[in-house]
Order: structure tokens, then sequence, then C-alpha cells
């Protein structure tokens, strides 16, 4: 398995974790790949998810949330891997209390565009907690926001 891969166990459960929130469903985020790289999600733009209804810009609360999803996935991701001793259902409920602790968002740019992609990746794993910065970008390839999170993964 090269560093990029899943285990199937892992991708099995950071979809399942993903797809038992409705908010993720109802925001409309979308899973492009997870990898033990990084982590690509997006958000496609619908007139629910506008914030500046004279600009039509995409709301900061759903540039935010995004942000939110995509490190939370790279931290379970991240996480995950640092317990290989443990069967992969052990594994999974120790981090079934995975949660941000923290989260700092800089709006780079107004929200312009149909589509929106969040990339995050891990920088730091420890016992306990795992760091994450996120990017977005929007169809045109500006980059909108940028996310850093800490998140309780122990």
């Amino acid at each position: 398995m090269s560093a990029t891969e899943l285990a199937p166990e892992l991708l099995q459960a950071a979809q399942y974790f993903f797809d038992q929130i409705p908010f993720n469903h109802l925001v409309g985020i979308q899973v492009d790949s997870l990898s033990t790289e990084a982590v690509r999600m997006h958000v496609s733009m619908r007139e629910e998810l506008v914030g500046n209804h004279i600009q039509g810009i995409l709301h900061g609360g759903v540039i935010a949330s995004i942000l939110d999803v995509a490190g939370g996935a790279m931290a379970l991701i991240g996480a995950f891997q640092r317990l290989p001793e443990l069967p992969a259902v052990e594994r999974m409920m120790s981090l079934s209390k995975l949660g941000t602790i923290d989260m700092r968002v800089d709006y780079l740019r107004p929200g312009r565009g149909q589509r929106f992609d969040a990339v995050a990746t891990l920088l730091r794993a420890g016992n306990k907690v795992a760091v994450v910065r996120t990017e977005l970008h929007n169809d045109a390839g500006y980059l909108i926001a940028v996310g850093t999170g800490t998140y309780l993964v122990g």
C-alpha cells in the first residue's frame, strides 16, 4: 500500500462518519478524494448558500463549514494511522469523539463562483490533538479562504 492509498476499512470509516452528519448533506458538501496526504471536498453554489444577495457570493458560514468538515476528515485519517496496533473497530471507537477544538478562518476573497474546492492537509497528528490546514479555491482557481483547525483525536 502506497503512502497515499487508504486501507479499505479507513476509507469506509471516514466515508461513514461523513455520511452520518446531516448538515454535510444539507450544505451539499461532496467528498472527492480521501488519502493520507490530503482530503478533497467540494460544494456547488446554490441560491440557498448565498451570503450576500446583492453580490451573490457564498456565505461565510458555508466557507467555514467546508473548511472544518475537510479538516476533520483529514484529522480522522491522521489519527487512525497513529493507532495501527488496534483492530479497526477499536480504532474507530477511539476516534468517535473526534471534534473541533479551535479553528481559525482567514477570508481572503469574496466567495464568487459555481464550485468551491477544499483541500485539507495534516500539519501534525499527536496522541490527543491533530492540526490541519485547509484551503478553499473557487472554480477560477482563486484562493477564497484558508483555515487552520485543531481537532481532538484521542
